[in-house]
């Protein structure tokens, strides 16, 4: 009785806001070997090791001058490694749509859910979604992970192994905003243009909303999107907002909202800034008005002796401390970084060159990025661009 009238509220909080986002950390089978068995729903795995994510191997193995990371690797072991979840989807019906994403796993990455194979993303570094609703079932879901980071060196620095970021599960209606479908644009006069990429399959007629709030919580300014072309594009002004600057980075929110015929069907929010930047030849940058130098420092994503997979406490107290030493600027060394340090970067004001690759086609190590860079290098600079 209890589960039925918990499965009621669960499907009519769905039926008014039908994006539920959680976090997939918790519970992964972990085993370093490699088989191709591994992908399949019935395979056993017992007597894995059971973890959470985020987990860099690496970082758990001996230290060798022989093993073939090099010292750019830290003489720590490579290898081939799975993973396997077990779930069952806390809302499961046929109109709801579900997808799985990983904010970085270093690299080679196969992932299979219920023993298909949903995708390959070879990038270490990028953040990447899947689509997994044609693949995924009422009751128990099984998925696997390959991660193969064994053709070494690839680096010139630390990468650690592994699923070593965030991962996530998200269920939306059919009808939602895309997976980094918003785009806000300010001036720091106070004008604000929100661009929305919408999912429709329906094709019903839809109501597009963003709503800007202040710092302190107040709602400050609201509009409506009109259609252009794929997309919805709302504009609207604030009143003397108040600048982003590395001593006062204030944020503001921008909270989307799709409706069809006045019910709620997808809500996003969104985090942005007001401030105005340029370069000048003679004289450097300039923030708002203000000419200033940037103190920056080439920010590695490890941390030292915990190794690579991501700690927000860890990333956090770097921060700070290079923020004391009169960093204004990182530059994220050389790769896209994780979503928290761009998040943090943005509320602790600190300015961010995020770069892409460390190399075209032009080697540096025996097997890097320049193997991958002509299949793979419109991808992987587009989604770090549109995330």
């Amino acid at each position: 009785m209890r589960k039925n009238i918990f499965l009621a509220i669960a499907l009519i909080w769905l039926s008014a806001n039908a994006r539920e986002r959680r976090c997939f950390d918790n519970d992964w089978l972990f085993l370093l070997a490699d088989s191709a068995a591994m992908s399949a729903v019935d395979y056993n795995d017992a007597h894995w090791r059971r973890l959470d994510v985020p987990h860099d191997w690496a970082i758990e193995g001996d230290f060798y001058a022989s093993n073939p990371s090099g010292a750019g690797g830290g003489a720590l072991p490579g290898g081939v490694g799975w993973y396997r979840k077990h779930f069952k989807l806390q809302t499961p019906g046929t109109n709801l749509q579900s997808y799985l994403a990983f904010d970085g796993v270093y690299m080679n990455a196969t992932v299979y859910v219920n023993g298909q194979k949903v995708g390959f993303r070879p990038y270490g570094y990028s953040s990447f979604e899947y689509d997994i609703t044609p693949y995924v079932h009422e009751g128990d879901n099984v998925v696997a992970v390959r991660v193969d980071n064994s053709d070494q060196p690839n680096s010139r620095w630390y990468s650690g192994c592994g699923i070593y970021r965030h991962v996530w599960l998200t269920q939306t209606a059919p009808v939602h905003v895309r997976h980094w479908g918003i785009h806000v644009a300010t001036q720091a006069d106070g004008k604000m243009t929100v661009t929305v990429d919408v999912d429709n399959p329906t094709k019903k007629k839809l109501s597009v909303t963003s709503t800007v709030i202040a710092p302190d919580g107040k709602v400050v300014a609201t509009a409506t999107g009109k259609k252009q072309s794929s997309v919805f594009v709302a504009r609207c002004s604030v009143k003397k907002p108040k600048l982003w600057s590395c001593e006062t980075p204030h944020i503001y929110k921008v909270r989307t909202c799709v409706k069809i015929d006045g019910q709620t069907v997808d809500e996003v929010e969104t985090t942005t800034g007001f401030r105005s930047f340029r370069f000048d030849a003679a004289t450097g940058f300039w923030l708002n008005g203000r000419n200033m130098k940037l103190n920056g420092v080439c920010e590695h994503h490890d941390f030292g002796c915990l190794g690579a997979a991501l700690s927000e406490d860890a990333l956090h107290r770097k921060l700070t401390k290079l923020k004391a030493m009169g960093v204004n600027a990182i530059r994220s060394s050389h790769n896209p970084p994780a979503p928290e340090l761009l998040a943090l970067c943005d509320t602790m004001g600190l300015i961010v060159m995020d770069e892409s690759f460390d190399m075209w086609r032009r080697r540096k190590t025996q097997n890097d990025y320049a193997r991958f860079f002509d299949e793979w290098h419109e991808r992987d600079l587009t989604d770090l661009v549109v995330r």
